[in-house]
């Protein structure tokens, strides 16, 4: 890397998976970057459910659900990596001593107002009806070493723009990756491999 070049930050940006990448895990995907630095990036695909619903997840942890508006909700697939630990974005809660320090154990906060947490306390307050109100639940993240993340941007594999929770939250599954375009002023259809040809 050339010293007049600032790295770049992606926390907090959404990775939009270009069409021409065909990868089964990364094909149309949406990805929230939870940590990016020079040693390499996290995040998690925001639009790739499992056919695993969060209420069955409770069941597997020997936990019960107490949340009418998350039994329905599926838990998502958020990479190939550690697949079969949980991770849980959320609104950040703070501890009201510290505002910067999360109320759960095990907790990184992401810049934006957001919070990944991989401990259960998370789990165990939305068992008893607590807990954070906007949830986003996966199974596994994706992760890139050093440079790899740039070097994948350089070969056009990716579109990145700052995120907007309401693409993770309040935005149906089979819309993110659309919702999350029109963040760029774009459509699939205008970066389609075809375009252009009648």
């Amino acid at each position: 890397m050339s010293s007049d070049s600032a790295p770049i930050n992606l926390t907090n940006h959404f990775l939009i998976a270009m069409p021409g990448l065909s990868d089964e895990v990364f094909g149309r995907s949406v990805v929230f970057m939870c940590e990016h630095s020079e040693r390499g990036a996290l995040g998690l695909v925001i639009n790739k459910p499992s056919d695993i619903l969060l209420s069955e997840l409770f069941q597997k942890v020997e936990l019960e659900l107490h949340r009418d508006d998350l039994m329905d909700t599926p838990v998502f697939q958020g990479g190939p990596v550690q697949t079969e630990r949980g991770f849980v974005l959320h609104e950040a809660l703070s501890s009201g001593a510290d505002p910067k320090e999360s109320i759960y154990a095990s907790t990184l906060s992401i810049p934006g107002g957001l919070e990944m947490t991989t401990s259960k306390d998370v789990l165990e307050a939305m068992s008893v009806g607590a807990g954070p109100h906007k949830v986003f639940v996966s199974l596994g993240y994706a992760s890139w070493g050093q440079g790899q993340l740039e070097s994948e941007i350089t070969e056009n594999s990716w579109l990145t723009v700052e995120a907007d929770p309401a693409v993770i939250f309040d935005t149906p599954v089979e819309d993110r990756y659309v919702k999350a375009m029109k963040l760029l002023g774009l459509e699939p259809w205008m970066l389609s491999p075809d375009a252009g040809h009648a």
